[in-house]
């Protein structure tokens, strides 16, 4: 997939101009416009050069972004509104001045002497400060005419015909007067003076630029999630070189490097820790605010903060393979894509500007053949011309698809594409992978039974001296509750694994084991209640680990892969969503249904393998829009099965193939996050397509004065362009009004 940056584009119209020349470029599968970042992603074999040179022959820039991002961060600066508010501000001016000659008198205001008593000298004067604003503004009549020679008129086309029809109209009613002028019939010259539209060519386009420059402004408001990403990246590192420490730039670290993060210091690569102990804020990427505890073999990525320690790191990933420059990309790339909803609004758009023409031309035929002056009818077209919008239409979807994507991207949600926010916000029910997803993935003491005569602490300090010599997951689970219990340590001596058994060694002066009850049955014997306990806690789906001193019994201690602390209260909050829960594992019937007792999950589909779960993904598909949950490696089939593949607790490792959405964070807190944005998303995508819509249903007969004989409402041509300008404004400040997304629990 390749990015590039297209300049010149004012309207939903030119991105369906662009698309179109693109599409038709050999070796180009797939391409799409995005209006709000003025981006063009195409996918394919076709040549850069070709892509470059079909775009150029539409009428556009176009340039590739640099190797670096830096391209990304620079199609999203905004250079636009300096520019159009220097504009605005001269055509405000000059066309204050053109409505105070042309109407001042009708609110009794002071009046130039000359210009009052001259009819004619008053229609020149207004004539040469119209010429002014539309050479301030020739920008819309260069590119309406490039649009219209290109058999794609778009938005500037329609603002250029509407001032334009209204600057010749009235150069031909002043040729008219002077003409009566000439004759000394002045009631004729002060009729004619009542059908210039000199104010209405300048005030159209001042009022366009208005609404363009409100409207760059609010885009670049829809970008800051991403901004601040791209602001994270750092700038300079530390490395250690012969032993001396030497500032660089961050760019120029390369993998292998030996640096060196002090108090305070920003990570600049992705890297592993060597030497030092510190704590590191890794909110940028988290968003959890409790710095995490780093020492040697730790990872650190890049643009998290060093905070308290010294450590001495190797670099691991650099470049765009930082942690960083991969959510960026990912935050990027949705940003640039298309939602499958956009589609209608582009077909519309496709086909608007030359409607809408179409309309304000049969207007004009209409209105002469009900009688109407020439004046009143052009009027009337015109009016139809300035209030069409194809921008809001073609800034409805995109607008909102970037701020909920950066909405998403604080809160460690991370969307690959357009589509997939659009898919969140459809899911109805959330099949869950147990390990690691629901469960912690490591597994913990969860009851110790001592026998009768022994102390639990003396049954703990057993367990702990004997297995923190084995290698085996369950072991690590007793040694960490050991070590969380000051457990003091013995000598242990002639220490013996028995695969399939369990352990045996001398503790001091005594022989102990541990292990499975048959092996332990076989050292000594097991009392019934022993017996009854460990069969409650195996039907929970716990493993019981016996243990035993010279020829009796110790006790049991029961190991078992506990829920998260989150998973149930965010099973809860999905119910409270309407969102149907089912867990699917590979383990036993009786641990999973007891893990999805524990979480409050609706079902649970047990001893499935991999390919297991993609054949229920599939059955689940045909009942409602479901999202599979997993850590994306080994439920990478079912993740590409299911409407919607997330992979959760991606944590560094965000570049999961499989998924459609990435959870930083291995939170099932994260899921209900995720619709919740895919929902409000999808609304305000809704609300901003029915605005745009209706706007024009309403807009455009009203303009075209379709009401005048009912009502007797008329639209003036002015009137129609402030309409116009502050369309795609709303459209863009509904879209901001997700960053006020509320996050309940």
């Amino acid at each position: 997939m390749s990015q590039f940056n297209v300049t010149g584009m004012s309207c939903a119209a030119c991105s369906a101009r662009v698309e179109r020349a693109v599409k038709g470029v050999e070796g180009v599968s797939q391409c799409s416009v995005n209006l709000l970042t003025n981006t063009l992603t195409v996918e394919g074999t076709a040549a850069e050069k070709d892509i470059i040179n079909a775009v150029k022959k539409a009428g556009y820039g176009i340039k590739a972004p640099k190797a670096d991002g830096d391209g990304k961060q620079e199609s999203l600066e905004d250079k636009e509104t300096g520019r159009l508010l220097l504009r605005l501000v001269a055509s405000l001016v000059l066309s204050g001045i053109i409505m105070y000659i042309a109407m001042g008198h009708m609110a009794s205001l002071p009046q130039i002497a000359l210009l009052e008593e001259s009819s004619v000298i008053n229609a020149a004067v207004q004539m040469i400060i119209a010429l002014a604003v539309m050479l301030i503004n020739r920008k819309f009549f260069i590119n309406g005419a490039k649009g219209v020679i290109n058999r794609s008129p778009d938005m500037d086309t329609l603002v250029a015909l509407g001032s334009g029809a209204s600057f010749l109209w009235s150069a031909a009613v002043l040729v008219m007067m002077l003409k009566a002028h000439s004759e000394g019939n002045a009631d004729l010259v002060m009729h004619y003076r009542h059908n210039l539209y000199f104010e209405s060519a300048a005030m159209i386009l001042a009022l366009i630029t208005l609404g363009k420059m409100l409207e760059s402004k609010s885009k670049g408001r829809t970008t800051t999630a991403l901004k601040a990403l791209m602001d994270l990246k750092p700038r300079t590192a530390r490395l250690l070189k012969d032993g001396v420490e030497v500032g660089v730039n961050a760019a120029e670290v390369k993998k292998g490097d030996i640096f060196i993060l002090r108090p305070g210091d920003s990570v600049p690569v992705d890297g592993v820790v060597l030497e030092g102990e510190s704590a590191i804020n890794e909110s940028s990427l988290t968003g959890e605010s409790i710095p995490v505890d780093k020492t040697a073999g730790d990872k650190v990525s890049a643009a998290t903060m060093n905070q308290s320690g010294y450590l001495k790191c190797e670099a691991t990933a650099v470049g765009e393979d930082t942690t960083i420059s991969q959510i960026i990309k990912m935050v990027s790339d949705a940003a640039a894509g298309k939602a499958p909803i956009a589609k209608a609004a582009d077909k519309v758009a496709g086909v608007f500007v030359p409607v809408v023409m179409l309309i304000a031309a049969v207007t004009c035929v209409v209105w002469l053949l009900c009688g109407r002056e020439l004046g009143f009818a052009l009027a009337r077209g015109i009016s139809v011309l300035v209030i069409s919008c194809p921008c809001a239409l073609g800034l409805a979807t995109p607008v909102a698809i970037m701020v909920g994507n950066g909405v998403g991207a604080k809160r460690g949600v991370l969307f690959k594409t357009a589509e997939a926010i659009e898919k969140a916000g459809r899911i109805k029910t959330v099949a869950l992978d147990k390990t690691g997803t629901v469960t912690k993935g490591e597994p913990e003491v969860t009851d110790i039974i001592p026998a009768d005569g022994v102390t639990e602490g003396e049954l703990v300090r057993l367990a702990y001296n004997i297995e923190k010599h084995s290698e085996h997951p369950l072991a690590r689970a007793v040694v960490a509750y050991g070590e969380g219990a000051d457990v003091q340590s013995v000598a242990v001596t002639d220490f013996e694994a028995l695969t399939g058994k369990g352990l045996k060694a001398r503790l001091g002066e005594e022989n102990a084991y541990g292990g499975n009850c048959t092996y332990i049955s076989s050292v000594c014997a097991i009392p019934d209640d022993i017996t009854e306990k460990a069969a409650a806690f195996s039907k929970q789906g716990k493993t019981v680990l016996y243990f035993a001193k010279e020829n009796e019994l110790a006790g049991i201690i029961a190991v078992a892969d506990t829920i998260k602390e989150s998973s149930r209260t965010a099973v809860e909050r999905l119910h409270r969503m309407g969102i149907k829960t089912v867990m699917l594992t590979g383990d036993n019937e009786d641990t999973a249904k007891e893990i999805a007792r524990q979480a409050g999950i609706d079902g649970v589909i047990a001893g499935v393998l991999p390919d297991g779960k993609e054949k229920v993904i599939r059955e689940l598909k045909k009942k409602s829009r479901t999202a599979m949950v997993g850590d994306g490696i080994n439920d990478a089939p079912a993740l590409t099965s299911a409407d919607l593949g997330v992979a959760i607790g991606a944590g560094t490792d965000v570049a999961v193939d499989a998924a459609d959405v990435v959870l930083v964070k291995s939170d099932l807190e994260a899921v209900c996050d995720m619709i919740h944005i895919g929902r409000k998303t999808l609304r305000n995508i809704h609300e901003n397509l029915f605005w745009a819509f209706i706007y024009n249903i309403i807009g455009i007969p009203l303009a075209a004065g379709v009401w005048i004989p009912v009502f007797g409402w008329e639209l003036n041509p002015m009137f129609g362009a402030a309409a116009m300008s502050l369309s795609s404004f709303c459209v863009v400040m509904n879209a901001l009004r997700l960053n006020l997304i509320k996050f309940k629990k």
